[in-house]
């Protein structure tokens, strides 16, 4: 895809804080949380569209990136459900171009495991006070599971057009056995900034605390590639 929003870091906290990952990684995370939205944003509109006689069957969907871009699986109800449809994209995450394949199946053992963690996870944000909830807004489940370790992202997203959400974040991480181990609240506040009204933004902005970190979030990087098509950004700073 084109060249993402640029984000330039001002770094003004110690950077000897304990796990902080390198620039190099949050980038890289950052870009598997981004198809993996991607693909449930897009896979979502596909569903609804073409398949809306299996919605009625449906337990939910989980996401995930692929080497191709990223695939959105919607499956039945139950605690062993089977696929409804698997919906896979290239990198462009064009909805012309995705294929779908409607036969059913069992979840694979990744499915599985994204489905374990998913579900403990929509359990704990639902019931713990750690996560708030704001009006406008609901919270979305990207699940990931990457040799560095199994984690489920919390990032809130806008109910409301012409609004990106940031902030009000979160990361639940797991063990290989997929029982929850830690959860961080990643921003300690939300940001929405709006765009599309009145004169076009050249760029936009939004600082860090230092319990965030001295770098940019895997959050962020995430949120700006989605939703890179829609304000009129040339740059986005983080502070």
């Amino acid at each position: 895809m084109r060249a993402m929003l640029l984000a330039f870091l001002c770094l003004w906290c110690s950077l000897h804080a304990s796990g902080q990952k390198t620039p190099k990684e949050i980038v890289a995370e950052g870009k598997l949380l981004y198809r993996s939205e991607a693909a449930s944003w897009y896979g979502t509109d596909i569903f609804l569209a073409k398949l809306k006689t299996k919605r009625q069957y449906s337990g939910g969907y989980l996401s995930y990136p692929i080497a191709t871009g990223g695939r959105c699986v919607f499956f039945s109800r139950g605690d062993e459900p089977e696929t409804l449809a698997v919906i896979s994209f290239d990198s462009t995450f064009s909805t012309q171009t995705a294929q779908i394949d409607s036969v059913p199946r069992p979840l694979n053992e990744l499915e599985k495991n994204l489905f374990a963690i998913r579900r403990k996870a929509l359990d704990v944000v639902s019931k713990d006070t750690l996560f708030k909830h704001f009006k406008n807004t609901n919270l979305n489940l990207i699940p990931l599971i990457t040799e560095a370790g199994r984690k489920v992202y919390a990032l809130t997203g806008p109910q409301v057009s012409g609004v990106v959400v940031f902030g009000n974040d979160y990361r639940i991480d797991f063990d290989k056995n997929n029982s929850i181990v830690g959860m961080t609240r990643l921003h300690k506040n939300i940001i929405a900034i709006n765009y599309g009204k009145g004169e076009a933004q050249t760029s936009a902005m939004h600082s860090h605390l230092p319990s965030t970190g001295a770098y940019i979030t895997a959050t962020d990087i995430c949120t700006l590639m989605l939703y890179e098509k829609f304000p009129r950004w040339n740059q986005y700073y983080v502070i």
